[in-house]
């Protein structure tokens, strides 16, 4: 927290248009624009400074459009590898590990980079906010909102499928000012968003907002200031797995940012997304150089969700298409969507383990082993700066320092297609 913060001056901007505008509160859409477009936070501090390593992942509060800073926080650790990048052959490796890991100063205690977003989003919030927030999420999302809305007594109502719920463990209980619905055995992420979507028709409950909330992307980017400010320069490769793809987003408006701060380079950082097969709808669009996403069959993409370990990163509906989503952020890197099968995956983890010391997530495993095809492919050069994003790790060493872990119970499930007024008549007055 920093103390006698008075909030960052930004305004609005429609990536369609260019139009400015105040930030009503929570606005997440541009105001009198039919065409679906993201907005960007525009701030006045064009040259950005950190602030104290106190201020924990506030000190990124210059390039965060937020009103108030929230107990707890932790940024993001870049370092140069030194295991992995000989393994890989790589002599300018740099990793943005986001998760548990002490000796490197990681202390997130729910080992996701979803933290930055929380944080964000969270302190964003108006004093006078009197709606409860509403997220969905496969997992890691849902544990970092709930731990920070906790922490700080913050309302909020969660959506996640039943089959990720093991994902949802904490060091402490959770408070029950955090409520937590699931939707059925055999569901996705998309079904926990199409429940969020109709809490979010009662005036009592409000979206968070998902990649059109300036506040997430821009958390999310803090991986990329961390790198930058770490090395001194904008890195030339940028590798992450991918399931709506945000954070790739977030690190392309970073890398803008820094270009017109003006102290990093001139380096437009090439973005490689990967996803895990068989779940590649990025990808099938992408290898066509199609804006538009191609159908996939809701039956089929759950069955591809069954296979894949990773599963954090199944988006059905990414913002990939909207103005300034990710095939925008891809066209104007000149990026890539590579994939990887689960045993590429699981190799890739052992092998950071073996290499760096730490336990890793399977997405950010999925990262990984992209980077290590596109060494094998020479899509990269031996010395370029290439940063990692590590979007989570450390969870085995946090378990093990934290044997009596505690997990959030839903206290309501929903079938698949459940009766919309059902679902609103049990969702009236839980807060």
């Amino acid at each position: 927290m920093i103390h006698n913060f008075k909030g960052t001056k930004y305004s609005l901007k429609s990536f369609k248009t260019g139009r400015e505008f105040d930030d009503r509160g929570w606005t997440l859409d541009a105001p009198n624009e039919t065409e679906p477009t993201l907005i960007r936070a525009i701030y006045e501090k064009k040259q950005l400074n950190l602030g104290e390593k106190s201020h924990g992942f506030y000190q990124f509060a210059d390039w965060l459009p937020i009103r108030k800073t929230l107990e707890g926080s932790a940024p993001p650790i870049t370092y140069k590898s030194k295991g992995l990048a000989n393994a890989l052959g790589l002599s300018n490796l740099y990793i943005t590990f986001s998760g548990y890991w002490p000796e490197k100063g990681a202390l997130m205690k729910t080992c996701s980079f979803k933290e930055t977003e929380a944080y964000a989003v969270l302190g964003r919030m108006p004093e006078d906010f009197e709606k409860v927030l509403v997220v969905a999420s496969a997992g890691n999302t849902a544990r970092s909102f709930a731990k920070v809305c906790s922490d700080n007594r913050i309302p909020l109502l969660l959506f996640v499928p039943e089959d990720n719920l093991n994902a949802l463990w904490f060091d402490e209980p959770i408070n029950d000012n955090v409520k937590l619905i699931s939707s059925a055995k055999g569901s996705d992420y998309f079904d926990a968003i199409h429940l969020s979507n109709i809490a979010c028709e009662m005036d009592e409950y409000i979206a968070e907002g998902g990649a059109k909330n300036v506040a997430r992307r821009d958390g999310m980017g803090t991986t990329m200031l961390s790198a930058t400010t770490t090395i001194g320069q904008i890195p030339d490769y940028y590798f992450q797995g991918v399931g709506s793809g945000t954070g790739a987003i977030a690190a392309w408006e970073a890398n803008l940012r820094l270009l017109e701060d003006g102290r990093f380079g001139n380096t437009k950082m090439k973005l490689f997304v990967s996803q895990n097969l068989p779940f590649q709808p990025l990808y099938e669009a992408w290898k066509i150089d199609s804006r538009a996403l191609l159908h996939l069959h809701e039956d089929l993409a759950r069955e591809q969700v069954e296979t894949i370990l990773a599963k954090v990163l199944s988006n059905r509906k990414p913002p990939y298409s909207i103005y300034g989503g990710l095939y925008d952020a891809l066209k104007d890197s000149h990026g890539e969507v590579l994939l990887v099968d689960n045993k590429a995956a699981t190799d890739a983890a052992k092998l950071f383990e073996e290499t760096e010391g730490v336990d890793i997530h399977i997405a950010a495993a999925v990262a990984l082993a992209s980077l290590k095809e596109a060494v094998e492919n020479n899509k990269v050069e031996n010395d370029a700066i290439i940063m990692l994003n590590i979007t989570g790790g450390g969870e085995a060493r946090f378990a093990s320092e934290n044997k009596n872990l505690h997990y959030l119970k839903p206290i309501l499930t929903f079938d698949m297609n459940p009766d919309p007024e059902d679902v609103k008549a049990k969702l009236k007055g839980l807060f």
